[in-house]
């Protein structure tokens, strides 16, 4: 089945690269670029043709569809479409090369940017495989792009194979996910899953069932500004003040460069301003709820401190949520995630987990009630330049959710399925 899908699967992945979709945290406005809405457009348009029911662009940007089934919950497939604005991402220009030899890839469009199999072990295994790169100038836009276009594939295959027996599928596709807002206005009794699975993670076989807690937190200083050459003794410089803050962060520890595994941090993401006024930006990130809140605590500390030494400044702290981790949610109901191992084994793999350093809009709707654990969409080194895909993995990725969805209409796994009195309309035979 995987190779089936492997040239449909690529043929609609190189096209929604190509579309820029990057969102922008600064904004207002949701999503928060309009040009996100031209591929959540086409996606509509494309559904439509494929056959789907209920296609709908809502005016928030998500996309939904239907794909009726023959029994069994109502499984949801969601991947988000924008992409991260830490590299370019106008004018991606995709490149694949086939039957990957092992060597060095030089990017066309950069060549002191090069992908290495020597610092990329997972690349190096992919020997025989079809690697998709940029050309060093942008990212590629994998992430996650690779999810929006296996679920495509996955629900042109059932559409094309009315005969296969699978569960009823609705399918989500969500805007401004990257910049931490992906399910903002995501109805999930619109939706109308009874669970849901992202198709937002890497390297095949691994099913995400743990993500990090994360909040924001802002520090925002208000200085004195006077002209310099009469400021002696009265002027607060706001800039540098904040500086002290990050200066006093620490330094061998907290910090994503000084950590790994289930260790969290405290990182600045930017700092802005005048002398007037000046604002940080930090992420606090930890798997444990009580760790999170002393990084916060952190913060508030650095904070209150700078306001001791400077009286004549005003200094204030926000802290928003912005993800919880969704494990404690998942285990409250195991064969969601035990499923995804299973579909996983189906297509001849053997499942593994690791908590992931991230989140995932799966983290948010689980704490809203839909439990979404994470599936690997066969993507690498996302958020770069030197971004990549393997073709088969993005087809056995796709083969996956079609495993998925037709073992949740198996009668051992939907009697599982803490939601299978909805045995409702979305589930009536086609």
């Amino acid at each position: 089945m995987a190779a089936e899908l492997g040239d449909d699967v690529l043929d609609r992945f190189l096209r929604y690269v190509q579309v820029d979709t990057q969102s922008d945290d600064d904004s207002e406005t949701y999503p928060s670029t309009a040009k996100q809405l031209d591929l959540t457009k086409m996606l509509a348009d494309e559904l439509r043709e494929i056959g789907l029911e209920d296609v709908e662009l809502t005016e928030h940007g998500y996309v939904f569809a239907t794909v009726r089934g023959t029994s069994g919950p109502t499984v949801g497939l969601i991947a988000h479409v924008d992409t991260s604005s830490d590299e370019s991402g106008t004018n991606v220009r995709p490149q694949v090369i086939r039957d990957y030899d092992g060597s060095d890839i030089v990017l066309p469009g950069d060549p002191r940017k090069i992908l290495r199999p020597s610092e990329n072990p997972i690349l190096a295994e992919r020997i025989g495989h079809d690697i998709v790169t940029t050309d060093g100038t942008t990212l590629l836009g994998a992430d996650d792009k690779a999810g929006v276009a296996e679920i495509m594939g996955a629900v042109a295959y059932l559409a094309a194979h009315p005969e296969i027996e699978h569960a009823p599928i609705r399918v989500g596709f969500t805007v401004d996910e990257e910049v931490g807002h992906g399910v903002d206005h995501f109805d999930i009794e619109e939706f109308g899953a009874d669970f849901a699975y992202t198709l937002d993670g890497s390297e095949i076989g691994r099913i995400d069932d743990e993500t990090f807690s994360a909040s924001e937190v802002r520090i925002r200083i208000e200085g004195h500004s006077v002209h310099p050459g009469t400021s002696k003794g009265k002027m607060v410089n706001a800039i540098k003040l904040a500086a002290r803050i990050v200066e006093r962060l620490p330094q061998d520890d907290l910090s994503p460069e000084t950590t790994e595994g289930r260790r969290g941090f405290v990182h600045p993401t930017r700092i802005a301003g005048t002398t007037a006024e000046a604002e940080l930006r930090f992420i606090a990130r930890d798997f444990d709820a009580g760790k999170l809140e002393e990084h916060e605590q952190l913060l508030r500390s650095l904070a209150e401190d700078l306001a001791a030494e400077e009286p004549r400044a005003q200094v204030t702290v926000t802290v928003e949520e912005s993800y919880r981790n969704m494990k404690e949610f998942l285990d409250a109901e195991p064969a969601v995630t035990e499923a995804a191992d299973e579909a996983a084994r189906r297509t001849g793999m053997e499942p593994w987990r690791e908590p992931i350093r991230g989140g995932t809009d799966g983290a948010m709707l689980s704490a809203r009630g839909l439990l979404t654990p994470n599936i690997f969409t066969g993507a690498h080194q996302f958020h770069s330049v030197l971004e990549w895909a393997s073709v088969q993995d993005m087809a056995t990725s796709a083969a996956t959710i079609v495993e998925l969805v037709k073992l949740w209409a198996e009668p051992e796994w939907a009697t599982r399925s803490r939601s299978e009195t909805h045995d409702r309309t979305a589930a009536s035979p086609r």
